[in-house]
């Protein structure tokens, strides 16, 4: 019996965790974006990150396709390594994310026509879901994690499409606003 109050402590715990940091994260990047001024870390190389970030939302798209391709063949081993792989990515992304927008001002989309409101939408939408994503993202992989399969395959209906939606869309605003960053 112990045992067994000792397990719903630490996941009482986790879960915890999960939504401080489902909360938190959001908030952190909107202060970043809306911030005066930006931090200054003294060095041009920050105006590389937007690409770097492009390039790691897109490897995480792969995994998460790549993974969907394991479960579908029960491959849960590999399914999990590679789900892994693109929660280390999307950590490695935010990182990126937050110090570029910590220290760079945010570029103005250019485009005219009928591809502005395309763009705003995939960028708002984008936004949106990414703001929400974390919450269930988190949970599917800590349950997959802990091998919770039910619990796992019910928060995954949500978290999965959301996730791969901010990443591929993420990679299709970089496209789009790529020409008007600052070189």
């Amino acid at each position: 019996m112990e045992k067994v109050n000792s397990l719903l402590e630490n996941e009482s715990k986790v879960k915890s965790w999960i939504i401080i940091i489902s909360i938190l994260i959001p908030v952190v990047v909107a202060i970043l974006l809306f911030m005066p001024s930006k931090i200054n870390v003294g060095a041009e190389w920050v105006y590389f990150l937007p690409h770097l970030n492009a390039v790691i939302n897109s490897a995480a798209s792969v995994a998460l396709i790549v993974a969907l391709i394991f479960v579908k063949q029960k491959k849960y081993a590999y399914h999990g390594a590679t789900m892994s792989v693109a929660m280390a990515l999307g950590a490695i992304f935010l990182v990126s994310y937050v110090i570029y927008h910590g220290s760079a001002e945010s570029t103005s989309f250019g485009g005219e026509g009928w591809i502005r409101p395309v763009y705003y939408f995939l960028l708002i939408t984008h936004i949106v879901f990414a703001a929400v994503a974390l919450f269930p993202i988190l949970f599917a992989y800590y349950y997959g994690y802990t091998d919770q399969r039910a619990k796992h395959r019910k928060v995954v209906k949500f978290a999965y499409p959301i996730w791969l939606y901010v990443s591929v869309t993420g990679v299709i605003v970089y496209l789009m606003i790529s020409p008007y960053y600052i070189q």
